[in-house]
C-alpha cells in the first residue's frame, strides 16, 4: 500500500489500568512513518473522563468517542461502522469482551481485518457476566488474527475454538522509560517495611489473600506496611474486610493513583496472589523498578519470575508458604537485591516495548498486503 496505514485500537476503558496502558505503550512505540495508530473508546451515561484518552492526546494522536446508551448497547456497532468508513480505517484491534464482540461484528460490516488482543480471561461468579465473557471469547473466532500476551492465553484461546492458523503469539512489552524516569521517592519512615499490590480490585486478583498474609507477618513484624493500589468491584468488600483485622492501621487503600509508578519505587516488596492472570503489566513494571516479588506460581506470572532466580513463587493458595517468601525478601537485603537485579534483566532483554511494537508492526503490513 502506498499510504501510511491506519489502524484502530478500540477498548471500553474500565480505568488506566494494564489493558489501557498496554494500548499507549504500543501506539507510542509504533513507527509513525509507516503506521497511523488512532484510538476509539465507548463512552457510558456518567462514565468520567479517560485517562487514557489525555494520555494518547499527548503523543498527538486522534481520538474518538463511541457513545453508548448503556452497557450493552449494540448500536454501537453501527456507530463504529461509521468511524472506521470516514477515518478509511484499514485494521480494528479490539481489547476486551465487549471490544471484541463490538469491534468483530463493525470489521465485518465495514469490510475490514480485525486482530484480537485478550488481555486475561476473568473467572467471574456473576451469571450475566459470565455469558457475556463468554460471547466474547466466541467472539475471537471470528477475527481475522488473535494475538494472545502469554502462552497460557493462547492455550485458552485455542481451547475456545480459534483455529491455530488464526493466531500469533507477541509477547507482551512494557514502556520501560515511565518507570527508569521515575525518581525513588524520599522515606517518611526508612525502617518502616513497605509491601505493595498495584493492579485491579476485581476477584482474579485475589487479594483478600494479600491481607491475610499480611496480617499474619505484621503479628511478627510490626514496623510493616502494606499499600493497595487500584479500584474495582471487589475494593468496597476488601476494604470492610480489613477494618476486621488487627493490622488494619498499617493497611492503605490508596485508589487509583496517578503517581502510581513514584509509589511503586517506594516499595520494598510487590505482591500477587492472583488465580489467573496474562502477562501482569503492574508486575513488569515492579521488576524493572528493581522491587524483588513474591506471587502464587501461575500461568502467566511464571513467564515473568523464575523461582529463585527472579523472584520467589509459592503454590496457588498456600499463604503459609507466600508468608515465609515474604519475609525473606524483607529481612535479607542482599538476597533480595540479587533477585531483583536478575528480574530488571531478564524484563529488560524480554518484554520491551519496541521489540513488541516493531512485532506488531510487521503483523499489520502482511495483514493489508492483499488488501
Amino acid at each position: 500500500m502506498t499510504r501510511k496505514l491506519k489502524v484502530l485500537q478500540f477498548i471500553c476503558p474500565t480505568g488506566f489500568y494494564g489493558a489501557e496502558r498496554w494500548v499507549l505503550a504500543l501506539a507510542k512505540h509504533l513507527d509513525p512513518n509507516s503506521v497511523t495508530c488512532d484510538l476509539a473508546v465507548t463512552m457510558e451515561p456518567g462514565q468520567k473522563a479517560l485517562e487514557l484518552v489525555s494520555e494518547y492526546k499527548k503523543l498527538n494522536l486522534n481520538t474518538y468517542t463511541i457513545d453508548m446508551k448503556n452497557k450493552f448497547d449494540l448500536g454501537a456497532v453501527a456507530r463504529l461502522v461509521k468511524l472506521i468508513r470516514e477515518q478509511k480505517i484499514d485494521i480494528i484491534h479490539t481489547h476486551g469482551y465487549k471490544s471484541d464482540i463490538i469491534g468483530v461484528l463493525a470489521a465485518k460490516r465495514a469490510k475490514i481485518k480485525c486482530i484480537v488482543t485478550p488481555h486475561g480471561f476473568e473467572n467471574a461468579k456473576d451469571v450475566k457476566l459470565r455469558t457475556f465473557i463468554w460471547l466474547g471469547c466466541q467472539s475471537m473466532r471470528f477475527a481475522h488474527k488473535v494475538v494472545p500476551l502469554s502462552q497460557q492465553l493462547m492455550r485458552d484461546v485455542l481451547s475456545m475454538g480459534v483455529k491455530p492458523e488464526n493466531t500469533l503469539y507477541i509477547q507482551n512489552g512494557v514502556d520501560l522509560s515511565e518507570v527508569e524516569a521515575e525518581p525513588v521517592p524520599p522515606r517518611a519512615d526508612p525502617k518502616c517495611k513497605r509491601i505493595g499490590f498495584v493492579g485491579q480490585m476485581i476477584s482474579r486478583k485475589n487479594i483478600r489473600d494479600i491481607l491475610d498474609i499480611f496480617s499474619e507477618l505484621h503479628k511478627k513484624h510490626p514496623n510493616t506496611a502494606l499499600i493497595l493500589l487500584g479500584d474495582g468491584d471487589s475494593r468496597q468488600a476488601l476494604e470492610i474486610y480489613s477494618n476486621t483485622l488487627e493490622c488494619k492501621d498499617a493497611i492503605e487503600f490508596l485508589g487509583f493513583r496517578d503517581d502510581r509508578l513514584n509509589l511503586l519505587k517506594s516499595f520494598d516488596l510487590f505482591v500477587m496472589t492472583s488465580t489467573l492472570e496474562g502477562i501482569p503489566r503492574c508486575l513488569m513494571e515492579a521488576t524493572a523498578a528493581s522491587i524483588p516479588v513474591a506471587a502464587y506460581n501461575i500461568p502467566g506470572i511464571d513467564q515473568l519470575i523464575n523461582h529463585e532466580e527472579t523472584g520467589l513463587l509459592a503454590t496457588l493458595g498456600d499463604k503459609e508458604t507466600l508468608l515465609g517468601y515474604w519475609e525473606k525478601l524483607l529481612f535479607e537485603p542482599s538476597y533480595a537485591r540479587e533477585i531483583a537485579e536478575n528480574a530488571k534483566q531478564f524484563v529488560y532483554d524480554n518484554y520491551s516495548a519496541q521489540r513488541m511494537a516493531a512485532e506488531y508492526s510487521d503483523l499489520f503490513e502482511e495483514m493489508t498486503k492483499d488488501s
